[in-house]
C-alpha cells in the first residue's frame, strides 16, 4: 500500500488518509509551560527535560539467582565447604579462601568469586560440602555493576511518556519527582439540537450524546486536562460564544457534529469568522468530514481545533487516527508510529467507491494464524461493532475484499495512549 496515497484514485477534494496523517504531525507544536510533580503523580505525563542516572545500576557485583557463590579455581571434586552466608542486602564481604558462599538473588557477591552457580546444579554431601554439576563459566549469573546504567548517564530523554515501567526506573534511582510538560488543556463540545445527557428522559427524535463521553474518556486516556463545554445548540451566535471562550481558555478544540455543508451545519461557518479551516474531508469511510481548523491568526498563532464527524464511528476513527497524533506531538511527544501489517480477511466484500475504508474486524485465532472477520455492522452509527473489534481492515479505494486474501490490519489496542 502506497504511504502518500498517490497511487489511489480518490473523491476529488479530499485528502488522503496517511497525508492527512502527516499533514496532523506537522501542523502540531507542544505547548509551553513545565511544572515538577512528584513520582505519584506523574503517571501518563510527558517529561519536560532529560532526566540522568544518579547511580550505577546495579550499584555492585550481584547474583542474579539463589545459589553458591565460588572462586572457579577452587573447584574440586571433593566440594567446597560453605563459609559464608550472604542475603540480598547485605554488604560486600570477602569469599574465605578454599570455600563457597550460600548467596541470595540480588545478594552482593563477595570479593574474590567469580561465578555463582544456580543451586539446583547443587548437591550437598553428608558433611555439608558443596557439589558443582556440569560446566560452569567464569562470571556466570553475576550482574556487573554498572552493566544497565552508570551515574550521570542519560535515564529517559525528553519527550518520554511516563508509564509504569519509566516510573518503576525512576524510583530505582532514588527520584522522587521530575519536571513535566504541563497537561494539555483540551475544550471539548458536542453541536446539535438533537443531543441530550445521558440518563436524561428521552422524547422520539432526541438522541444520547455519545460522542462527548466517548472523546472525554479518550482524552482523559491520553493525559489531557478536559474543559467540558457540553452540548452547544445548532445555532450560530451560541456556537460562536463557546467557540470564542473555548479558543481563550484551551490549548486545542475539538468539537462533533455539525461540520458537514448541510442547511443546519453552522460550526464551519462560526470556525471562518472566528479564524479559519486548514482542511475539510478527508478520503476514509468512516470519518470523511475530518476537519482541521484554528481559532484566531493563524493554525500556528491561534488556537487549534480539530471538528470530528458527528456519527460516533466516524468520530471514534478520526481520533485515533488522525486527532491523536496530534495530540501526541502537542504534548511534547512524538507521535506513535502506526502499525500495520498483513492478515488474511476471512470474508469477501464489495469495496469502498473513492476513500480507503476501515472495515472494522475480530481476529479468528482458530486456525493457528489470525484471520480477520467482520465485527459486526460496519454503519458510521453502529458502536457495536467497534465496542467489539480487535482493530480495523484497511482497504484501498476501488478494491474489493476477497476471502483469503491478505489486507493491511491496525491493531485497536495500539490507540489506547
Amino acid at each position: 500500500m502506497s504511504g502518500c496515497g498517490c497511487a489511489e484514485v480518490i473523491t476529488p477534494g479530499l485528502l488522503d488518509l496517511f497525508d492527512a496523517r502527516a499533514r496532523m504531525i506537522k501542523a502540531a507544536r507542544p505547548v509551553d509551560g513545565t511544572e515538577r510533580v512528584s513520582l505519584a503523580e506523574a503517571a501518563r505525563r510527558v517529561l519536560a527535560e532529560d532526566v540522568l542516572a544518579t547511580l550505577d545500576m546495579p550499584g555492585v557485583d550481584n547474583s542474579a539467582m539463589d545459589g553458591y557463590a565460588l572462586r572457579l579455581a577452587e573447584r574440586s571434586p571433593e566440594g567446597l565447604p560453605v563459609t559464608l552466608r550472604v542475603p540480598a542486602g547485605a554488604g560486600v564481604m570477602h569469599l574465605p579462601a578454599g570455600g563457597c558462599a550460600r548467596i541470595f538473588t540480588g545478594a552482593p557477591v563477595p570479593l574474590g568469586a567469580d561465578a555463582v552457580v544456580p543451586q539446583e546444579r547443587v548437591t550437598l554431601d553428608a558433611e555439608g560440602r558443596m557439589h558443582v554439576e556440569g560446566e560452569l563459566g567464569e562470571g556466570a549469573n553475576i550482574r556487573r555493576r554498572g552493566e544497565e546504567t552508570r551515574a550521570g548517564e542519560l535515564l529517559l530523554p525528553a519527550g518520554a511518556r511516563l508509564d509504569a515501567a519509566a516510573i518503576a526506573l525512576l524510583a530505582s534511582h532514588g527520584v522522587g519527582e521530575v519536571a513535566v510538560v504541563r497537561r494539555l488543556k483540551v475544550a471539548l463540545l458536542s453541536t446539535g439540537d438533537e443531543l441530550i445527557e445521558p440518563g436524561a428522559l428521552r422524547v422520539p427524535g432526541q438522541v444520547y450524546d455519545s460522542n462527548r463521553a466517548m472523546l472525554a474518556a479518550l482524552l482523559a486516556q491520553a493525559g489531557c486536562e478536559l474543559l467540558d463545554f457540553g452540548v452547544i445548540p445548532d445555532a450560530p451566535l451560541d456556537l460562536h460564544h463557546a467557540f470564542a471562550e473555548a479558543r481563550d481558555t484551551a490549548d486545542l478544540v475539538m468539537c462533533t457534529g455539525g461540520v458537514s455543508v448541510g442547511e443546519e451545519d453552522h460550526v464551519r461557518p462560526v470556525i471562518e469568522q472566528l479564524g479559519g479551516i486548514a482542511f475539510h474531508g478527508v478520503a476514509m469511510k468512516p470519518g470523511k468530514p475530518f476537519a482541521l481548523g484554528y481559532l484566531g491568526e493563524s493554525l500556528q498563532a491561534g488556537t487549534p481545533l480539530i471538528a470530528l464527524p458527528g456519527n460516533p464511528v466516524a468520530s471514534l476513527v478520526g481520533w485515533q487516527l488522525l486527532a491523536l497524533p496530534f495530540v501526541q506531538v502537542r504534548q511534547g511527544r512524538e507521535a506513535a508510529p502506526l502499525q500495520r501489517f498483513p492478515v488474511t480477511a476471512g470474508f469477501s466484500r464489495r469495496g469502498p467507491r473513492g476513500r480507503r475504508e476501515l472495515l472494522r474486524v475480530v481476529l479468528d485465532w482458530a486456525a493457528g494464524t489470525p484471520v480477520a472477520r467482520l465485527a459486526g455492522g460496519q454503519g458510521s452509527h453502529m458502536l457495536s461493532a467497534a465496542s467489539q473489534a480487535h482493530g480495523y481492515l484497511v482497504i484501498d479505494a476501488n478494491n474489493n475484499v476477497e476471502n483469503g486474501h491478505a489486507y493491511e490490519y491496525c491493531p485497536a489496542a495500539q490507540f489506547l495512549d
